[in-house]
């Protein structure tokens, strides 16, 4: 089975995470799971000429309009062209799987059917992490991503009051402030399959045994597709 993963470089690169080193981990992964496996950092057209054969893509890439270290909007932001999220669109209705990885919450944010699709957004002065340091994961709920895994410690950030804006369900969250917040869910849309993933800021999260483990769970999860429950298509434009 072929896989892309679409690693932030260009406009969707930042100042804060190493998207070549990171997508190169993953990489690994996503190869120990069978997946012939291919990564892309021309993003736009990756996701412009997407193929019918791609049957896993990774979303490891950062929000194209706001890279710069203090957060503000790029000034050239508005001058990029559109990007054609039609494949993406036809991807999901036929059937595929999709890894979103931490800053892919923030990424893609004018390709519809990705926007729909993830279930939750960072959201800029809404959205905030703690300082980088000792993450401690707690699993939740009986999805199969989490089967066989136990809670486990890692060094990440920890992303917190991401906004969703669709059903999820929730496979681990992280305590703050006695808040528990979602840190990984699983989806299905019509006959696809989504699992987003907030940890992954740098390598030293993918040194973490455990979070390897889920993250070939999920990936396990991901390559069954078309979903054998699903019920529904793709929801219309719009809908939330």
């Amino acid at each position: 089975m072929r896989a892309i993963i679409l690693s932030g470089a260009g406009r969707y690169a930042d100042p804060w995470h190493p998207f070549a080193e990171t997508s190169a981990r993953l990489a690994e992964l996503v190869a120990e799971a069978g997946f012939d496996v291919e990564v892309r950092e021309d993003v736009d057209a990756a996701l412009g000429s997407l193929e019918d054969d791609v049957a896993l893509l990774v979303v490891n890439a950062g929000d194209p309009d706001r890279s710069s270290t203090d957060g503000e909007p790029l000034p050239a932001a508005a001058e990029w062209p559109a990007v054609d999220g039609g494949p993406l669109a036809s991807a999901l209705e036929r059937g595929i799987g999709i890894l979103a990885v931490h800053a892919a919450a923030s990424s893609l944010r004018d390709v519809e059917a990705f926007d729909r699709a993830i279930g939750g957004r960072w959201e800029w002065d809404v959205s905030w992490h703690p300082p980088f340091g000792e993450a401690h994961v707690h699993l939740v709920g009986n999805h199969a991503v989490r089967e066989g895994l136990d809670d486990f410690t890692l060094e990440d950030e920890r992303y917190s009051s991401l906004l969703l804006h669709d059903v999820i369900e929730p496979i681990a969250e992280h305590e703050q402030d006695g808040i528990r917040h979602p840190l990984v869910w699983a989806r299905e849309i019509g006959p696809s399959r989504l699992v987003y993933d907030a940890l992954g800021h740098d390598t030293r999260s993918y040194d973490s045994a455990s979070h390897r483990a889920l993250i070939a769970n999920a990936l396990d999860w991901l390559r069954r597709v078309p979903a054998p429950t699903a019920a529904g298509r793709l929801p219309a434009a719009g809908a939330r």
